[in-house]
Formats: C-alpha cells, sequence, structure tokens
C-alpha cells in the first residue's frame, strides 16, 4: 500500500435494516484527496445477497442512515462541501431527499420515534454572538470567554460550554405535504450548562431518555446518568443514580410498557467517579423508574471499548460488539438469561451493528478490509459487499500474523507481526498504540500496510494497559507507568527479532499518544534504534494537567499524585539521556496531547544536537492520522517513510529517502 491509496479505502460505518429485514443502507466513506476533504455516500443492498450494493444517493457527505419504523422513510445527515451535518429525509417509495434542519453547527445523528412521525436528535447550541450567529463577527472579534469549570473544552470539538448540547424533537411534514411546504421547526427539549447526549425513545413513544451529567459532583468527575423527560422537556427525571459512566441508552422494542433501560456503562468508578483506569464498559440494565445499572457481562472480563457503536435491543436478545484479545466480537446476549453467543468471532473486528426482521447485519473489518457487512440469520451467514475490492486489487496488502511473547516475569504478550513480500532479513519498524486502553488487531491498518509495502517488517503488540484482556490487564499499569508496559513492549520485540526474516541490527520505534510516550520514554533509556518517531505524545505529566482537556483527571489515576513516583514515570524526565534521531510530529490544534509536549521535546533534542525534526500539522487535533484532512493524512505518511528512509533505507523506500524534508526550525537557509 502507497500513501496515496488512501483514496482507495472504502470505510462503511453500522447499517440500518429495514423493518421485514430484506435490506441494508450503509454509508461509505471515501477521501478525496484531490478536493482534501472525506466523501460519503449511502449504498443499499438485499441481505439476501441477490444483488450488489448499489449507490442510494450522490450527496457530498451523506452519513447516520436509519429506516423508520414503519419502513416507509430513511432518515439520515447530509452535508454540502463546507457545511454542517443536517437533518435529510428520503421516502422509500422513491423521490428526492428532503432537508429537515439548518442548525449553524450542524445536527446530530436520528432516532425515530415508534410512530414514524417524530424524530429525536441532539446538536449543540450556540451562544449569541458567537460561532457565525452574527454576520461579520469575526471568532478572533468574539467577547472573552469566563471559564468557571473544569470541563470546558474537548479535542476535536473546541471550547464546549458556550456550545452546549442538547436534544430536540422535530414533528415530520405530513406524507402529501408539497417539497416547498416549510417544515416545522425542531423543538429544544433540553436546556442548561450541560451536553445532553445519545437521545432515545420510550417504546410507547411517550418520553425520552438521554445521557447528562447533571449532578453537583459533575465538574470533578466522570460519571454521567441516564435521564428521561417527555417529548416536550417535562417532568425532567434522573433514571441512574450511581458511579457510572453511562452511553447510548435504548428500550427492548417489543416491551410497550418500557419497563426496563438498556445501557453501555463502566459500572462502577469509585467513590470520587475517577476510578476509570482498566475499567471495561460493559452493556447493563436499569429499571426504568430508577436504580442502579446492573452489568449482564461481566466487566473485569469483558470491554465493549471506546468505539463501540451502539447497544441493540430486538427479538428478546441483545447484540453488543465486545474486545477480545485484538478482535471485536460481535455478542447476542439473551435478556432471559443464558450464555452469550459469539455471532462474529475470530480475526475480525465489528464496527457496526444492525437488526431488523430478524436478520443481524455487521459491519465487520479484517486485515484486508477496512468494512464488509455480513448479514446473519440462524445457521447461515452471507457476504453481502466488497467494498475492500478496490484496495485488495492493488496486490499490496499484507497479512497480519499472531505471535505471542513472554515478558521478564513470565506475563504473555500478544501481538502481530506483518512482513513484506521477498527474502529478508528486512529492517523493522516497532509500532506502540495509543491509549494506553485500547487495542491493536485485526483489522485493516493502513499505516502498517504502507511500511510493510515500503519494505519494513512492522511489530505490534498489546502490552499491559491494553484493552480486550480483562480488566486486570487494563489495571497493571496504574502508578507503574512505564514500568510493566515497557518490559513488555521490549520483550515482544526482543522475541520477534529471532525470526530470520528480521533484522535485529536495523530497528526503529514509533508511536502516537500513549505510544508517543512510549517511544519518548524508550529512546531516553536506551540506544538500540536506529531512529524515532514521537507523534502526539503525553510526555510531561506535570504540564499535561494544566494543558489537556482531560488533564484534571487523566495523570492522576494513571501515574499517582506523588512528586517523585510521578517524576519516575514520566518520559519527559528522561529526555536529556535522548541520542536517537527523533522525528517530532504534532498537531497545532491538538487539546488531548497539546503541543507543547511535541515542541518541549524538539527544543531539548534540537539545543543538545540531536538529529530531530519537528513536523506540524495546522488546524489539526489529535486524531490527525485517523480523520484529518485527507491531503494532511497523505503528507504525515510521506514526511514518515521519508524519515524511514533516511535512518533505515529499503530498496523500496530509496526514493522518499531521496524527498527534500525543507529547513527544519533553527536550519540556516540557503541565501537566494
Amino acid at each position: 500500500m502507497r500513501p496515496d491509496d488512501l483514496a482507495s479505502l472504502r470505510t462503511p460505518g453500522a447499517a440500518t435494516v429495514t423493518p421485514d429485514g430484506s435490506t441494508a443502507v450503509v454509508a461509505v466513506t471515501r477521501l478525496d484527496l484531490d478536493g482534501d476533504q472525506y466523501r460519503s455516500q449511502l449504498w443499499a443492498v438485499p441481505t439476501d445477497a441477490s444483488a450488489p450494493a448499489r449507490p442510494l444517493t450522490h450527496g457530498h457527505r451523506d452519513s447516520a442512515p436509519v429506516f423508520s419504523p414503519d419502513g416507509r422513510w430513511l432518515a439520515f445527515l447530509g452535508a454540502e462541501s463546507g457545511g454542517k451535518p443536517q437533518l435529510h429525509l428520503l421516502p422509500t417509495g422513491g423521490g428526492e431527499a428532503r432537508r429537515l434542519t439548518d442548525h449553524p453547527l450542524g445536527a446530530g445523528a436520528p432516532v425515530w420515534a415508534p410512530d414514524s412521525r417524530r424524530i429525536a436528535y441532539t446538536a449543540r447550541v450556540p451562544e449569541e454572538g458567537r460561532y457565525g450567529t452574527v454576520e461579520g463577527v469575526d471568532p478572533a472579534a468574539e467577547p472573552p470567554r469566563l471559564i468557571t469549570t473544569l470541563k470546558y473544552r474537548s479535542d476535536d470539538v473546541g471550547f464546549t460550554t458556550d456550545r452546549r448540547q442538547h436534544v430536540f424533537v422535530l414533528d415530520l411534514p405530513d406524507d402529501d405535504a408539497d417539497d416547498e411546504v416549510p417544515v416545522a421547526e425542531p423543538v429544544q427539549v433540553t436546556s442548561g450548562d450541560h451536553d445532553d447526549t445519545d437521545v432515545a425513545w420510550h417504546p410507547a413513544g411517550t418520553e425520552l431518555v438521554f445521557v447528562s451529567a447533571r449532578h453537583p459532583r459533575a465538574d470533578r468527575d466522570l460519571v454521567s446518568d441516564v435521564w428521561a423527560c417527555r417529548p416536550d422537556g417535562s417532568h425532567l427525571r434522573r433514571v441512574t443514580e450511581s458511579r457510572s459512566s453511562c452511553s447510548a441508552p435504548t428500550y427492548d422494542p417489543d416491551d410497550l410498557e418500557g419497563r426496563t433501560v438498556y445501557l453501555a456503562a463502566q459500572p462502577d468508578l469509585g467513590p470520587e467517579g475517577l476510578d476509570f483506569v482498566g475499567r471495561g464498559t460493559v452493556p447493563c440494565r436499569v429499571d426504568a423508574a430508577g436504580g442502579h445499572p446492573q452489568p449482564l457481562l461481566d466487566p473485569a472480563k469483558h470491554d465493549l471499548g471506546h468505539d463501540f457503536g451502539r447497544v441493540v435491543v430486538a427479538g428478546g436478545d441483545l447484540f453488543v460488539a465486545v474486545q477480545k484479545q485484538g478482535a471485536v466480537e460481535l455478542l447476542r446476549v439473551p435478556l432471559a438469561g443464558g450464555e452469550p453467543e459469539a455471532l462474529v468471532d475470530g480475526p475480525y473486528t465489528t464496527r457496526g451493528i444492525g437488526v431488523g426482521g430478524g436478520v443481524v447485519v455487521a459491519t465487520v473489518a479484517h486485515d484486508r478490509s477496512a468494512g464488509e457487512l455480513l448479514a446473519i440469520t440462524p445457521g447461515r451467514r452471507r457476504l453481502l459487499t466488497g467494498f475492500g475490492s478496490l484496495l485488495q486489487g492493488t496486490g499490496r496488502l499484507h497479512a497480519m500474523r499472531e505471535k505471542t511473547a513472554t515478558a521478564p516475569d513470565g506475563y504473555p504478550v500478544h501481538g502481530w507481526i506483518t512482513v513484506p513480500d521477498g527474502p529478508g532479513p528486512h529492517p523493522v519498524l516497532l509500532t506502540v498504540h495509543g491509549g494506553p486502553h485500547s487495542q491493536y488487531g485485526w483489522s485493516l491498518f493502513d499505516e502498517t500496510q504502507v511500511y510493510v509495502s515500503a519494505g519494513y517488517a512492522v511489530l505490534q503488540c498489546n502490552p499491559r494497559g491494553s484493552s480486550g484482556y480483562g480488566e486486570e490487564h487494563g489495571r497493571a499499569v496504574r502508578e507503574r507507568f512505564g514500568e510493566v508496559d515497557a518490559d513488555d513492549v521490549v520483550a515482544f520485540l526482543d522475541e520477534a527479532l529471532q525470526e530470520p526474516e528480521l533484522d535485529d541490527t536495523r530497528v526503529g520505534l514509533m508511536g502516537g499518544s500513549y505510544g508517543g510516550y512510549m517511544t519518548t520514554l524508550l529512546v531516553g533509556r536506551t540506544q538500540r534504534f536506529a531512529a524515532a518517531i514521537s507523534e502526539r505524545a503525553f510526555n510531561d505529566p506535570v504540564s499535561f494537567v494544566g494543558s489537556s482537556d482531560i488533564g484534571f483527571f487523566f495523570p492522576d489515576q494513571y501515574l499517582g499524585t506523588d512528586p517523585e513516583r510521578v517524576a519516575a514515570q514520566s518520559a519527559m524526565a528522561g529526555a536529556h539521556r535522548i541520542t536517537t534521531p527523533t522525528m517530532v510530529i504534532h498537531s497545532e490544534e491538538d487539546w488531548r496531547c497539546p503541543l507543547e509536549q511535541g515542541t518541549r521535546l524538539f527544543v531539548e533534542l534540537k539545543r543538545r544536537g540531536v538529529p530531530s525534526e519537528l513536523l506540524l500539522f495546522p488546524g489539526e487535533g489529535h486524531e490527525l492520522s485517523r480523520t484529518g484532512r485527507p491531503r494532511h493524512r497523505l503528507a504525515r505518511l510521506e514526511h514518515v517513510l521519508r524519515w524511514w528512509g533516511r535512518w533505515l533505507p529499503t530498496a523500496q523506500n530509496s526514493t522518499a529517502a531521496a524527498l527534500p524534508a525543507g529547513p527544519t526550525a533553527g536550519e540556516q537557509q540557503p541565501a537566494g
């Protein structure tokens, strides 16, 4: 895979399924490198695989499709080039899509009422005078912000206290209404100095549930609750009263009384509501009248992860995607009790779930596809799509193979090796994921494929602190950051280098976020690496406290509060020992690991004459490598290959090594 093969990636989201189970519709996203933007359209496919997927819409960026309960309508989000997503409505019997909303900051995903006549959603409500609400007022000319809370900004969003997210309800036009008839104005259902998310309808349409943090300590903990109100906003009440972090509430649509709310939650965050390290997110149930979430899966063993999609309830079962040792399994959990059943297991990553008419449609990725639709009925699975065929057709994708190493204390370290074509030994890139509570696994990872195609063997592992291996594994790094996890990473490297295909004399190290921390930490301890790339790193826990959007709780919970112990776990504390050539990559608007975390490392290296470069991306946040502007993602991969071509040259990467880097900060430029 070459950097410009990013344009061949096709990434489907979660499918929606017609009530009769006959058809699935999914949004498929691609990178438009020429236009430097993302494009996405809705595709329809029969679930019996009787016909191939076909494009259903041709908008600039269509997403979040959902069929109405009566099957007559498809609601979705549509955005024009440079515009914000707005609700659209498409009749399934034929006709043109109609735009329903005009929110200045865009609308959230639609959620149908049981009567198919109303849609609930969330949207950010800007303060008057900000974010373009007054024509001619430039952002630099807006009034000052008075901050009185610890939670006032979020990476990839920005400031939040002056654009709170609230619930809206929209009544739909009559079936026979002319397109020229104005659509009713949405009704704002919730208000206040809170963010309200994840709205869902009561099965009788008489009430809404949503997630919000409205309790007295909401500014200082991670607790969020399920709340309920009537569709007009009246009779607001708190459903969960717990120490949980709640999300994605829903009901059993067959229980018209709505006696139980199902949700995802970290069930117990401790007495201070901050004990999140290594805690699994699991499906739970709670009495709709109020109570504590009761786990349906053991949080010590299971974890939905951070990007689990949603909880789906249908036909007396609950469907969730659960992380497991690098895979993400699709589980069917019987609500009446009994053992969960894995509908998708093995070397796959479930990324979306849709259910209708007794058919389960899963969006499933693997190491050579970013996602395909799989229809599951009793005793049968059908592959419905071939979205990955365009990239597979290049012949430039490589299969991963599993390996388990042993840490110095005997602990197993699970990971993967991906090796280039042709005879070795190949130079090696050891990559470390972010989090740390996340996982590498069975999915197409564009970066790995690009590096392998450039001639590098790529090593990936899930050290202690990662998700997918149980709570004990995830919590093992608490106040031991950079200890057992560093041992695990090095142990995996050492055992992998025993493979004859790998060149143990030519090894590079790279990682982003927590992986950037591990990179900075290890090159401060050893000179064994030919070069390193530390990207969007968590380098200094002390300055991180006051500069990151999660700084008020993250370092305390992972590293503790004792100054000596914090210093012992700090990557920046050992930066004065680094002699390894190091590229520092950072985004200028990263609020998760702020820019100073990278620039301080670069300046430390540059002052001491260590070969180093600082690569900065304007306008980007922490998610640059995953959701940044397409041309920035392309440029990032090209610069990474150029850096490795300089310090770890390969036959395939000789061209990239010859590309000019341009002057770096502090370097003399030639006259003229």
